[in-house]
């Protein structure tokens, strides 16, 4: 384990972007764990629907994924005008262009939690005190 992964607070959730969604597809041990411990502790776990827009492929063979969000403690975040507007400015001050990755970043600001990520330093560029879990 990783010195990111033991200090996670799954007790407040977690958010998921599309390389964590990816990871926990590819049944990534850390990934699982830190989901069963945020389970146990029935906490939230938000996926950005711009996110999972990235990562699903093939719904009928990617059950794990498919499971998360099928979890009555997963809320699938849409994108709408609030979060748009929210996601430009976000790009235009921090002068990136990824839309998936500043619409995690905003629902992570929101919700309080952490971001399990597979690129913490794309998410770092967005806002540099976002709090990750990197995989």
């Amino acid at each position: 384990m990783t010195a990111a992964f033991v200090t996670a607070r799954p007790s407040w959730g977690i958010t998921f972007d599309a390389g964590g969604l990816i990871a926990l597809d590819r049944d990534d041990r850390q990934v699982i764990v830190l989901l069963a411990r945020s389970a146990e502790a029935g906490a939230r776990v938000t996926v950005p629907a711009s996110a999972l827009a990235q990562a699903i492929r093939q719904p009928e063979r990617q059950a794990r994924l498919a499971r998360l969000i099928r979890q009555p403690t997963t809320d699938v975040v849409p994108l709408d005008g609030v979060d748009a507007t929210n996601i430009g400015r976000l790009l235009a001050a921090s002068g990136t262009a990824d839309i998936a990755d500043a619409h995690v970043v905003v629902c992570a600001r929101r919700s309080g939690q952490q971001v399990v990520t597979t690129d913490p330093d794309d998410l770092h560029r967005l806002d540099p005190h976002l709090d990750v879990v990197p995989i």
